[in-house]
């Protein structure tokens, strides 16, 4: 500290030792209510432990459980489908909306708003919201169906063929927040470039390909990350439209976490889940990040 203290004024350093000093709490906080709970769940995954009894050590029992289990491997596919399907989708129409948001139109601000509402929305309220649009009998969207189609929609979150596809649908209304990022994204792509295709006789969709699509790429790369952590972490609409039914399509994986962990009490085999989960994202956000320096292309070509 008196090394650090030569090297700043006298004021730096008082403003540095009350920046810590204020900042201290959360430091604190960090480390005893998230950083000593991860550290603990590393030390639990290893062990038989369900509140009752002190855990007993039994090494990698629950990881070799974990992966002869066939509800293990159940969830997980369900989690994969509805990442490979619904994150894409997600992001393809957040980039659309925010392509016609930026037009500039009277009421522009009004529609963004609009857009942007069901993202405030509480999880459990818009989960039973859409329980009752899609509902098979009385729902809004099947009555819409029958009027254009004179045919019985499906039975949605009763059909475990639909039930996926459902829950999908449901998370296309709430990307309000993915639509504002991307249209920050493509305030900052520079005019010019479209004024130089226009030149050359470049078309709209030909100036979205080459131009829209590569400048804001750096911000797909960001909410394709942050989509796959989210699209791994369903739990509300799980627990509330469906009970992880019917015949288990939606029994998504922190959902089979949360049985396990607050159904059964097994919290050392929850415990391992929960570090196969981390494991599992940190892997692909590191080859996300890899495989970005193809495709992610950077203003003035930085990386």
């Amino acid at each position: 500290m008196a090394g650090k203290r030569g090297l700043l004024s006298k004021k730096d350093w008082w403003e540095t030792k009350y920046f810590y000093l204020f900042i201290s709490p959360w430091i604190l906080g960090l480390i005893l209510f998230t950083g000593g709970p991860i550290l603990m769940s590393g030390y639990y995954s290893f062990t038989r432990y369900d509140i009752a009894h002190n855990p007993v050590f039994i090494g990698f029992q629950n990881y070799t459980n974990l992966f002869h289990n066939d509800l293990f491997w159940k969830s997980s596919g369900v989690t994969l489908y509805y990442t490979l399907v619904g994150v894409p989708l997600g992001l393809a129409a957040s980039l659309v909306l925010a392509m016609l948001l930026n037009v500039k139109i009277p009421g522009q601000r009004v529609f963004s708003t609009i857009l942007y509402l069901p993202s405030v929305v509480s999880g459990v309220a818009l989960s039973l919201l859409w329980v009752w649009l899609l509902d098979p009998d009385f729902g809004v969207i099947n009555m819409l169906y029958y009027n254009i189609t004179g045919q019985v929609g499906p039975q949605w979150l009763s059909d475990e063929h639909w039930v996926i596809p459902s829950l999908i649908m449901m998370s296309l209304w709430t990307l309000g927040n993915n639509v504002i990022i991307y249209l920050a994204g493509l305030k900052s792509v520079p005019q010019n470039l479209y004024e130089a295709a226009q030149i050359d006789g470049a078309s709209r969709f030909k100036q979205m390909w080459h131009i829209t699509i590569p400048m804001v790429s750096p911000v797909t790369l960001f909410l394709l990350i942050t989509g796959i952590i989210g699209s791994f972490q369903v739990f509300v609409q799980a627990d509330v439209m469906t009970k992880g039914g019917p015949n288990y399509a939606s029994y998504f994986y922190v959902y089979y976490l949360y049985q396990q962990a607050f159904r059964s009490f097994n919290l050392g085999y929850a415990s391992a889940m929960a570090w196969v989960l981390f494991v599992v994202v940190g892997i692909l956000t590191w080859l996300m990040m890899k495989v970005s320096k193809r495709w992610v292309h950077y203003e003035g070509g930085g990386e």
